[in-house]
């Protein structure tokens, strides 16, 4: 059994029976998990969508999917043509994954899609430092409509969806719903934060995630 130095009994008690509902916690989402993947083929994909690398290259969404991989993992990236600047708590979600992006690619393929110009995208990724982010415009599309990043008035929505390709065609497989599920009390709708590790950490503190502090472009 673990402890640490001049713990209570009273403290081991309480550890251990919080470690016995982590357990639980590490079986349903195993359990969820599995239920994912053996989800049925979506639909295919609404129109194989014409998007613009960071370049300013045209690149077809078959094209997304690259060497022998056919799993697509595409993250909503809520910055459109008439906002001033991109959300700030999307963008803290990419500064992690910028890092993570080269090791997820070894696995399966991946990209992120604002409905900004492909120019003001990369002039942002730019100053932000992102190396490594597969980031596209698909400006002038109605991809992030169709797949739910973008509400009826324009509005951009954080959405993540992933597609899988089977004999040449391409279908939706998940997409990250809880958003539009509805909330309990004292839940928000914390659809995308199994790729959010910031309140994970925070979930660690006594503190926790707090209700007055959300992530900023800057700090200084």
């Amino acid at each position: 059994m673990v402890t640490f130095p001049r713990e209570t009994d009273a403290y081991r008690a309480a550890r251990n029976e919080l470690l016995e509902s982590e357990r639980d916690l590490r079986r349903q989402l195993e359990a969820v998990a599995s239920q994912r993947r053996q989800l049925p083929l979506g639909g295919e994909i609404a129109e194989d969508y014409r998007f613009h690398d960071m370049s300013g290259d045209e690149v077809r969404f078959s094209q997304l999917f690259a060497g022998g991989r056919d799993t697509l993992i595409v993250y909503n990236y809520m910055y459109g043509p008439q906002m001033a600047q991109p959300c700030v708590m999307c963008t803290s979600i990419l500064d992690g994954l910028d890092g993570e992006a080269p090791h997820v690619q070894q696995r399966v393929n991946f990209a992120v899609v604002a409905k900004s110009p492909g120019e003001r995208i990369h002039q942002f990724a730019q100053g932000r430092g992102w190396r490594y982010l597969p980031l596209y415009s698909s400006h002038g599309t109605t991809y992030n409509h169709d797949y739910h990043g973008e509400d009826e008035k324009g509005a951009q929505m954080p959405m993540l969806n992933v597609f899988a390709r089977r004999d040449g065609r391409i279908h939706h497989f998940y997409g990250t719903e809880l958003l539009y599920a509805g909330s309990e009390a004292g839940q928000d709708g914390r659809h995308v934060d199994l790729i959010w590790p910031l309140w994970n950490l925070f979930d660690l503190t006594p503190d926790g995630r707090g209700t007055d502090w959300y992530p900023r472009l800057s700090y200084r």
